[in-house]
C-alpha cells in the first residue's frame, strides 16, 4: 500500500490550523521540529491537563486530502493544515490502516501509527457543522471518526510535499484503529 505527501504543516505555538512549509523534520521519539505538539509527553492541553506524563502518541498527525473533498460536496472548503494536521497524503487509506503500521515517507523517515485523531468542538469554530462531516455513525451506531491519524516517530527525516508513503502492515493479528 503506498501514496504521496501533498503538504507538511507545522506551528510551533497553539493554534488550530498549521502553515504548509516546504519542508519538515521529524525528530525520532519527539514529532515535527518547531511544532506545539513535539515532545515525548502529551502536549494536548486537555491531555497534559488530565496527566501530563502520558506517552504522547499523538507526535504526527497526517489526513488523507480526500476528506477535503468529501466535506466540499457537503459546502465545506478545507486546504491541508487547516484543521491541525502535519502531513495531508493522497491515495493511501490512513484510516483502514491497523495499529502498528509503519509509513515510510522520503528517504529516511518512518512513522508508527498509534490511532485515529479524536476532533473536539474546535472544528465548529472553525467552520460550523463541520465535525458531524468527520465523526459520524455508522449502520450498526458506531462512531466513525474521518479526522486523520496519529503516529508517533521511529525514525527522523525530512518530509516534503510529493514524497512518497510506503505503508508496512504489522505481523500477526491486526489491530483496528481507536482514538488515541
Amino acid at each position: 500500500m503506498s501514496g504521496r505527501v501533498t503538504a507538511v504543516s507545522s506551528n510551533g505555538e497553539y493554534s488550530f490550523t498549521k502553515p504548509n512549509r516546504d519542508s519538515i523534520t521529524l525528530l525520532a521519539g519527539l514529532g515535527v521540529e518547531g511544532d506545539v505538539h513535539a515532545g515525548v509527553t502529551v502536549k494536548h492541553r486537555s491531555r497534559v491537563a488530565q496527566d501530563p506524563t502520558q506517552p504522547n502518541l499523538r507526535q504526527v498527525h497526517l489526513m488523507h486530502e480526500e476528506l477535503f473533498a468529501e466535506v466540499a460536496a457537503d459546502g465545506f472548503e478545507v486546504a491541508p493544515g487547516e484543521l491541525g494536521e502535519n502531513i495531508t497524503t493522497a491515495g493511501i487509506d490512513l484510516l483502514g490502516l491497523p495499529a502498528g503500521t509503519l509509513l515510510r515517507i522520503g528517504d529516511s523517515a518512518v512513522l508508527e501509527v498509534t490511532g485515529l485523531r479524536n476532533p473536539c468542538l474546535q472544528i465548529d469554530t472553525f467552520q460550523d457543522g463541520l465535525l458531524k462531516r468527520v465523526v459520524g455513525r455508522d449502520e450498526a451506531g458506531n462512531v466513525v471518526r474521518k479526522a486523520g491519524i496519529m503516529s508517533v516517530v521511529r525514525e527522523g527525516g525530512v518530509v516534503r510535499p510529493g514524497d512518497r508513503i510506503e505503508a508496512e502492515l504489522p505481523a500477526g493479528p491486526h489491530r483496528a484503529l481507536e482514538r488515541v
